[in-house]
């Protein structure tokens, strides 16, 4: 903020005020307001000695009930504002005629009634209100004035010449010093202003991160009083206790089902130490919720009070899943490892197989030999599948994506899949006549539809049809422009145990499968921007309508033009 006060000693000029401060307006009515007093006390005054002694005349109280009406015609009409460099319209309004009017007095009544203490109103005002060198000159012109009144009584020889000189300078020393406290005082007055609204700001600022910070905590956090009122609290806190609002104004005491939470509090205040305990929080209308919660005190600011007890609640199905995680993400590394050691002599195993089953003439050993070879074709997939785990976050990234035909990408690997397997009459593929260009990587489409189409014919029937896979464009009402693909088979619904699980690592309805295939489908798509999900649905497959299992692969689109296969 620009100051409003005298900026320094050497009496530069400050920005002028347009919005200000509230200790500003203060100051002004407080100096407006004295003003109107001193002028109603004055005019009170004159007006007794007036009654008492009508022969001195009525001039010394038309002085003071003019002052007194201009002071308060002043103090009703104008508004805060500030003194600048010279004597303007607002130094004459003010200060001009605190000046004029006690001098006046001084004149008239001489040496009856001293008016020189009444000087330091207007002295001290210029001084607060206005800067050091407008009241140096203010104090200067009284001091000029005091001196002109004492040669003035010399020249009519009355009085005490020297009394009157001396009066007149101890007036104008008095003036002087008035002006330079007040200015000094006023500036310090203002840089403790300045530094307290800017105080206030930084707290305001550093308050509203902290409550940012706070809001975005995944933990809850609570803030409790020793009578187990809810200060203040954040959404996730909210959603843990079962509570779709703040829980201001709360009281856990009276709480059902928060009782182990309060035992947990009144003990951290009770020992004046931090608490940590497992406990289950049993509200009405919903099921009871493992939580971990964790305790810290405030302190008290007053010796009466036990302060403030902060309270960080963690839901323990989070922390399980966070662990659950970490092991995963373990066991990932350490299956990568292991699937790199493994694929040498697995290797080594298929090709003496080949090379042995080329001299077997025996049926019986011919099966075994062939027995060994899908087995090992079977490690060798899932060997396969662990190292792709390991690379589905590295290598689908959008530094190798690049527009992508859908439809001509999903023919292509339709017909490889068709050729590789024999499945001809089983699948059917429908695609639009309009290019659609997705944002997508080739080689990671592959990877999905070829997963996608092997699962469909694990569980899919021998009926012509029994897999379908199509790709449609997304409705224009959808906020998303892209393209979707479906891969759709007439298998059985799946056990709600196995659809909640589905997309997860190491998780497989059948002891055959790595349960890996689905989990890298999901992170090819995720490091894309595309998504995959499951769903049922009814497809006409022999003529009626069949409810199945449809995997869909959301794609964004990409500028339509040329793509590299």
């Amino acid at each position: 903020m620009s100051s409003i006060w005298p900026s320094s000693l050497s009496g530069e000029p400050t920005p002028d005020v347009g919005d200000h401060p509230l200790e500003f307006e203060r100051l002004w009515l407080g100096f407006m307001t004295a003003r109107v007093t001193l002028g109603l006390v004055l005019s009170i005054f004159q007006g007794g000695i007036f009654a008492l002694v009508p022969q001195q005349g009525g001039t010394p109280l038309l002085i003071c009930l003019t002052y007194f009406a201009i002071a308060l015609t002043v103090r009703l009409t104008s508004q805060p504002q500030r003194l600048r460099q010279s004597f303007d319209s607002p130094w004459l309004r003010t200060v001009g005629v605190d000046v004029l009017a006690f001098a006046t007095l001084q004149v008239i009544q001489g040496g009856a009634i001293d008016y020189t203490p009444l000087f330091a109103l207007p002295v001290l005002m210029v001084s607060v209100l206005g800067s050091l060198l407008l009241a140096m000159a203010t104090a200067a012109s009284i001091t000029l004035l005091m001196f002109a009144h004492a040669g003035w009584l010399l020249t009519r020889h009355t009085g005490d010449v020297t009394a009157n000189f001396l009066q007149a300078a101890l007036t104008g020393a008095g003036c002087f010093a008035i002006s330079f406290l007040g200015s000094q005082l006023a500036t310090r007055l203002a840089s403790m202003e300045l530094r307290a609204q800017r105080n206030q700001l930084a707290a305001n600022e550093q308050r509203r991160v902290n409550e940012l910070v706070i809001k975005s905590l995944t933990d809850g956090v609570l803030v409790v009083d020793g009578a187990g009122t809810v200060r203040s609290t954040n959404p996730a806190a909210c959603l843990l206790l079962n509570t779709p609002t703040q829980l201001v104004e709360i009281n856990l005491r009276e709480r059902r089902g928060c009782q182990a939470l309060m035992a947990l509090i009144d003990a951290s205040f009770a020992s004046q130490t931090p608490q940590q305990a497992d406990i289950t929080i049993d509200l009405a209308g919903s099921s009871a919720r493992q939580l971990r919660a964790r305790t810290q005190l405030t302190g008290s600011q007053r010796g009466d009070t036990l302060g403030l007890c902060v309270v960080f609640l963690q839901d323990q199905r989070e922390i399980q899943a966070r662990i659950r995680s970490e092991k995963l993400a373990g066991m990932g590394r350490m299956s990568a490892a292991v699937a790199h050691e493994i694929r040498n002599p697995l290797a080594a195993i298929t090709q003496a197989n080949a090379l042995l089953t080329e001299d077997l003439s025996d049926p019986a050993q011919q099966r075994l030999a062939h027995m060994v070879g899908q087995n090992a074709l079977r490690l060798e997939n899932i060997v396969k599948d662990v190292l792709h785990l390991t690379h589905a976050g590295d290598g689908g990234s959008d530094e190798l994506a690049r527009p992508l035909d859908l439809g001509e990408s999903t023919d292509r690997t339709c017909r490889d899949w068709i050729n590789q397997h024999g499945a001809g009459s089983d699948m059917r593929l429908s695609r639009p006549q309009t290019r659609l260009t997705v944002w997508f990587d080739g080689e990671h489409l592959r990877r999905i539809l070829v997963n996608l189409l092997d699962n469909a014919r694990r569980f899919a029937s021998d009926r012509p049809g029994s897999i379908q896979v199509s790709i449609d464009a997304s409705d224009e009402s959808q906020s998303t422009p892209g393209a979707t693909l479906r891969v759709w088979s007439d298998g059985a619904a799946l056990d709600p145990s196995v659809e909640q699980h589905l997309f997860e690592p190491f998780f497989s309805s059948e002891s055959r499968s790595s349960g890996l295939g689905l989990y890298i489908c999901r992170e090819l798509c995720e490091s894309h921007g595309a998504t995959i999900s499951y769903d049922r649905s009814d497809r006409w497959l022999a003529q009626q309508l069949v409810s199945g299992n449809e995997f869909s692969v959301f794609f964004r689109l990409a500028p339509d033009h040329p793509t590299t296969p």
